[in-house]
């Protein structure tokens, strides 16, 4: 028995957008440690280990305990589909690479799509850290031997993704055709920055975490590569893709990326974040938290702008009625709307925990603490619906596939 969707056995059916799936499924895992990252106590570590869950939930508070198992529950259920749509994908994308219609994409502005593969690749590895960190009991005392393994293994995905981007410009750049003004009135191209900035966060856990001056460093030197490559891309991108909706209008089916800019933004403000703790518990540098306040204030009202924005062109094209009904038509691009939902949500926990609370606006726990997070909870249950509802339409399940025989 092979996992294989319904559609699997069209091949032209299947586009690398679909990792996208993959990755939503990770983003929903993300949210559901924050839970466990800022209510569970993890006192002289920056990450709750499997310790500090099980202490937490034997103290006996039931609000501590109802959390912790929604958290546990949402990340192994999340975690399990992220993994399983990522090992479809992966075999769904190599028969792909086989037909006429992956020659025709390489050909297309459209090629930047395969940069979803390393962007997919880069969340499940997050995602098989947050596992671990949640279920694994003594992984604490011996993570920094992981390590290593954990920057060998980005900068691998970083040499694939650099790789793509690499073919993709060199054909752009050399040949000079191939690529449409025309067809760019969209934030598509922004996929490649996504891809080096969800590499960059993952380099930058070792600066966060690890108590070795030496792989701090290394990772604070890595991940900044992959911060300057994403945000030199995405300016450029975001340039040309702008000027090309202004001439032609924003490209209906391609309407969601116009809020991708808002997972780069998560990613690259906790990116920030990782190494500003490795920085000040190694090097002595740190940023005061009035400056963290006002960093991830700028971030999420770039965040809230691109949001409104995304969503005033979504509305004019009627795109629910296009794409997100049993009458309309089906594209995978519609799982990018998934990204921005699970990214406000995400900062928003980092605003209320690193910014208000570390600031001394808002009490940890207070009513007006609860107010805001209620934002961040809200973003996280709409997204799971949104998940629920874009797997039924494109896979005919509510949350996962029937597996079938092979053919």
């Amino acid at each position: 028995m092979l996992l294989m969707f319904s559609f699997s056995r069209r091949q032209n059916a299947y586009t690398p957008l679909y990792f996208l799936a993959s990755l939503g499924m990770g983003g929903l895992a993300v949210t559901f440690f924050m839970y466990l990252l800022f209510w569970v106590p993890h006192k002289g570590k920056a990450v709750p280990t499997f310790e500090d869950i099980s202490l937490a939930a034997s103290g006996g508070e039931p609000m501590m305990i109802a959390a912790i198992t929604v958290a546990m529950l949402g990340i192994a259920y999340f975690g399990f589909q992220n993994i399983r749509f990522l090992i479809w994908n992966l075999r769904a994308y190599s028969d792909f690479k086989t037909s006429q219609a992956y020659q025709d994409l390489r050909e297309s502005n459209a090629e930047t799509q395969i940069l979803a593969l390393p962007l997919a690749l880069a969340m499940s590895v997050n995602v098989a850290f947050i596992l671990g960190l949640v279920f694994i009991p003594g992984l604490w005392s011996v993570i920094e031997y992981l390590f290593p393994l954990a920057m060998m293994t980005f900068v691998l995905i970083g040499w694939i993704a650099f790789r793509q981007i690499g073919d993709f410009l060199g054909r752009v750049l050399v040949s000079g055709g191939g690529f449409s003004h025309a067809a760019n009135n969209s934030y598509a191209q922004l996929l490649p920055a996504f891809a080096l900035a969800m590499v960059g966060v993952g380099l930058a856990a070792p600066a966060a975490l690890s108590t070795s001056s030496m792989v701090a460093g290394l990772s604070v030197i890595a991940s900044t590569f992959f911060l300057t490559a994403a945000v030199i891309y995405a300016a450029i991108a975001l340039v040309l893709g702008t000027y090309a909706m202004f001439e032609h209008g924003a490209a209906p089916e391609a309407a969601p990326t116009l809020m991708i800019v808002i997972p780069i933004l998560t990613v690259l403000g906790i990116l920030a974040l990782r190494q500003d703790h490795g920085l000040h518990a190694h090097f002595d540098s740190h940023a005061a938290a009035g400056d963290v306040l006002m960093f991830l204030t700028i971030l999420l009202s770039a965040q809230f702008l691109f949001g409104l924005l995304g969503l005033k062109v979504l509305k004019q094209q009627h795109y629910v009625a296009r794409y997100l009904t049993a009458e309309g038509k089906r594209s995978a691009g519609s799982y990018a709307l998934v990204c921005p939902g699970i990214a406000i949500s995400v900062m928003i926990h980092f605003f209320v925990n690193k910014g208000l609370v570390a600031a001394g606006l808002v009490d940890k726990f207070s009513a007006g603490y609860w107010l805001v997070t209620l934002g961040a909870l809200f973003f996280q249950a709409l997204m799971i619906l949104l998940v629920m509802r874009l797997n039924k339409l494109h896979f005919g399940s509510l949350v996962t596939p029937t597996p079938l025989a092979a053919e």
